[in-house]
């Protein structure tokens, strides 16, 4: 079962050894996205790839081509697939929903729409449960802060008003929390926050021609497989609703002899992993 990371996996150096194992697909996504992704990824020399709308096409292509050089290796597709937030794009892909170049135009103007929200911010607590965390933002969020990010039983990311995030954290320390981190991040991503950009991205959705998935793609928003149709609503909804990591990998390891293997740059899900199944 194949894992495809998200935002904060990005680093320079990512995808060496790839662009020049698939050249016609790294050419094809520099002449969609009109500048170099190679260079991007490889030498960021404007130090772009931080940035939303940068990172999520940079992302996309070098997991895709992580993907590729899978399947060439293995000969066999995976039997499931999962992506974390922006990485639910790979699953995708992985499960014949969309080619290469319709999914990184998706993500091209998923990550545009995504860094114009201004205003809101996000922050890592550790050391809560999903209960406790919510707990402490219903007595000291003003509902202005939600969860966005359930990703381990004691790691979950919060999101909202920028003004909130810092104004939160003694409330954290005192029920609990180990760490409480601000995340170096341009918007309120997973929150209602971003509800514009939701509203634009269903808009662009409705114009592209999408399929239902060849094999099981678990989403983010409801912690099952793909319904047939419901591609577009949730890939709408991913904007705005928390992404359910914790309970996608509950149910991707009920599966008899499950194995999961991390597909892009770095191992951040790996780590995930380790805390969700121990």
């Amino acid at each position: 079962m194949y894992l495809f990371p998200g935002q904060g996996s990005q680093s320079k150096g990512m995808g060496e050894g790839l662009f020049e194992r698939f050249p016609h697909i790294t050419e094809e996504a520099s002449d969609i996205l009109g500048y170099d992704i190679q260079a991007l990824c490889l030498e960021d020399p404007d130090e772009k790839l931080g940035q939303t709308q940068y990172t999520q096409p940079a992302l996309f292509t070098v997991s895709a081509l992580s993907y590729l050089a899978a399947l060439e290796t293995s000969g066999e597709k995976p039997a499931m697939t999962a992506g974390h937030s922006l990485g639910e794009y790979n699953a995708l892909f992985a499960a014949n929903a969309f080619d290469f170049a319709t999914g990184l135009r998706l993500v091209q103007k998923r990550g545009a729409l995504m860094a114009e929200a201004k205003g809101g911010g996000m922050a890592a607590v550790i050391g809560l449960t999903h209960d406790q965390v919510a707990q402490v933002l219903d007595a000291a969020g003003q509902g202005q802060v939600g969860l966005a990010n359930l990703n381990a039983p004691t790691q979950i990311v919060v999101s909202g008003a920028q003004e909130m995030i810092p104004a939160l954290q003694d409330a954290f320390k005192e029920a609990g929390a180990k760490r409480y981190i601000p995340l170096k991040v341009s918007g309120a991503f997973h929150s209602p926050f971003m509800e514009p950009a939701k509203s634009a991205f269903e808009a662009f959705l409705a114009e592209v021609a999408l399929k239902d998935p060849e094999l099981p793609v678990i989403s983010n928003v409801e912690a099952k497989p793909y319904a047939p149709g419901s591609i577009q609503q949730l890939l709408a909804e991913q904007i705005t609703s928390p992404v359910r990591w914790v309970e996608s990998i509950s149910l991707m390891n009920q599966e008899p002899d499950a194995v999961f293997e991390e597909i892009g740059p770095g191992n951040v899900l790996k780590g995930l992993l380790r805390q969700i199944l121990r």
